[in-house]
């Protein structure tokens, strides 16, 4: 699929070039430069990718050149050009299908009624008719071009629009001394060129800015490099809240096999992480069970039973108090609520 995409999308930046460079010489060229700097781009990325080498000359904290020479623009195109092709089936499916549909049909007809057979024999020179072919080639070719765009536009203006939601929650149970109480959630920071240290500094003076009574992190505090701990756990530092700045770990976190040095490291910067523990929030002689889980799922495995989701996490519910999830993917929403979870706070999905 990935290769089929490329050899797609090439010949469409050739076709739209030979436009302006017309003859059968400069297409030759068009093919050649545009495959060689596709090439280019994927054999870096692929042969540097988590490579210790790769890990040793990169700066995965900050938005460098080489960043926005090489990265950047395979990202966007990786992301466009899959995404795109993958569009363009799901028309060529529908088209495929609509055609079939439209066989069959004409054949029933046919064995029903030949006034019916002339009608329907007209439709079908109307659906092969080479306009309307044209006309559904390029809408698809269009629409599939879509992913290019909102990459594009979330590498220039999306990653760098904070957006803070707020919602008004209501837990039945709720002690009276906690009612008003805020939380800020902050989730999926994933340290990286494109979500640099300075970046998060941002976030963290923002979510201090609301002046929340707690903080929690849902995880994914990482992307790939093991050695940005450092840098993001610098960022997250200054947070600061009456009843505790509290988190979880994300799947990045299995990823990079960081989830006990991260857990350490954030412990020094007054981030408590809860990894399958409880902390008590207390206030006025009342208090709410907060807990924390690390990442549910099993990435080696083909699924994933719900009845897996929140293993062990039984004997962490107290069934007389407010109890709080934290859980790094929502999948474990719907076991949390049969074991008598009042609220559960997750991330994972970038905001879908």
């Amino acid at each position: 699929m990935l290769i089929a995409s490329q050899f797609f999308w090439i010949r469409r930046v050739v076709d739209v070039g030979e436009r302006f460079l017309p003859g059968k010489s400069r297409r030759a060229w068009l093919e050649a430069i545009a495959g060689a700097v596709c090439l280019i781009l994927f054999v870096y990325t692929l042969a540097t990718w988590n490579s210790e080498a790769w890990n040793s000359t990169h700066v995965s904290t900050a938005l460098t050149l080489r960043s926005v020479l090489l990265e950047v623009p395979f990202w966007w195109w990786f992301v466009g050009s899959f995404a795109g092709f993958l569009l363009l089936l799901a028309f060529w499916t529908l088209d495929r299908a609509a055609g079939a549909t439209a066989w069959v049909y004409r054949k029933a007809q046919n064995a029903t009624s030949s006034r019916a057979a002339l009608k329907m024999e007209g439709l079908a020179l109307l659906s092969a008719s080479p306009t309307r072919r044209q006309f559904l080639e390029r809408a698809a070719v269009l629409v599939s071009a879509t992913p290019f765009v909102a990459a594009g536009y979330g590498l220039l203006h999306g990653r760098l629009d904070v957006e803070v939601t707020r919602q008004r929650i209501q837990l039945p149970r709720l002690p009276k001394a906690f009612e008003g109480v805020r939380i800020a959630q902050l989730s999926d920071l994933h340290i990286s060129p494109f979500m640099t240290g300075d970046q998060i500094r941002r976030c963290t003076t923002i979510a201090n800015g609301l002046k929340p009574d707690l903080i929690v992190l849902t995880g994914d505090f990482l992307t790939w490099d093991a050695g940005a701990q450092g840098e993001v756990v610098q960022a997250l530092a200054p947070l600061r809240a009456p009843f505790g700045v509290f988190g979880c770990l994300g799947n990045h976190e299995v990823y990079t096999r960081t989830q006990d040095s991260l857990t350490r490291l954030l412990g020094t910067a007054g981030i408590r992480i809860l990894r399958h523990a409880t902390a008590s929030i207390r206030s006025q002689g009342e208090s709410v069970n907060l807990i924390g889980v690390d990442f549910q799922g099993c990435h080696n495995c083909p699924t994933f039973p719900p009845q897996d989701y929140l293993r062990g996490v039984e004997p962490l519910v107290l069934p007389d108090t407010v109890n709080i999830l934290l859980s790094h993917n929502p999948e474990s929403f719907d076991r949390a609520a049969q074991l008598g979870i009042d609220l559960s706070l997750a991330g994972h999905t970038h905001g879908d």
